[in-house]
């Protein structure tokens, strides 16, 4: 069962993002602020769900939230300042388009760092304990699908909207025959045979 907030009596984003450990495309985040009797059966760690499930549950999310945001981070970016900093700056984009402003932040994962001196926790696993960052996984992994999906017409050699731009054996076989666009992600090693770059 997951809970309904971390404090009490507080207003309490709760934030995480979507396509850290792809090869292609943005990072994408989310933070959503729920009511404090929010409830829906279906809402779990968006990675328990099937793509079905997330569809459904994502108007619902953006119709009862008190306040959402979602922002991307593209790949030049993640180039430029590695995966965690464009992780948490999507995150830190998507709380700022919050219309009400959170008292408190609660953060998936184990890094983060202060956003505008509103106070902080970080929770390992967060999707699956705490309801508003598990809605904020949602939302954020159905932008990024419905993104890549988008782009997938214009590249349909890597079947992004099949492998979202994750490392599967099948977009690196693409990688290895049609070379790379410009939206993979050049600091990471597209392919196991790459050396590993020294970031």
């Amino acid at each position: 069962m997951l809970k309904s907030y971390f404090l009490k009596n507080k207003i309490e984003a709760g934030t995480d993002e979507a396509g850290r450990g792809c090869l292609a495309g943005p990072v994408v985040a989310a933070a959503v602020i729920l009511p404090v009797d929010f409830k829906h059966e279906l809402l779990n760690d968006s990675k328990q769900l099937s793509e079905k499930q997330r569809e459904i549950l994502r108007p619902i999310i953006e119709k009862e939230a008190l306040a959402y945001g979602v922002a991307f981070v593209y790949q030049e970016e993640i180039d430029k300042i590695n995966v965690l900093n464009a992780s948490i700056l999507a995150m830190h984009k998507s709380i700022e388009k919050l219309i009400i402003s959170p008292e408190f932040i609660i953060v998936d994962g184990n890094r983060f760092k202060n956003y505008q001196n509103i106070p902080h926790q970080t929770i390992v696993k967060g999707d699956a304990k705490y309801l508003s960052i598990a809605a904020a996984s949602v939302l954020a992994k159905t932008y990024r699908d419905d993104y890549m999906e988008k782009i997938d017409r214009d590249f349909p050699a890597y079947n992004w909207k099949k492998n979202k731009g994750y490392p599967t054996k099948e977009h690196r076989n693409a990688i290895r025959k049609n070379g790379i666009t410009f939206h993979h992600r050049k600091t990471f090693r597209l392919l196991p045979e790459q050396l590993k770059l020294d970031l």
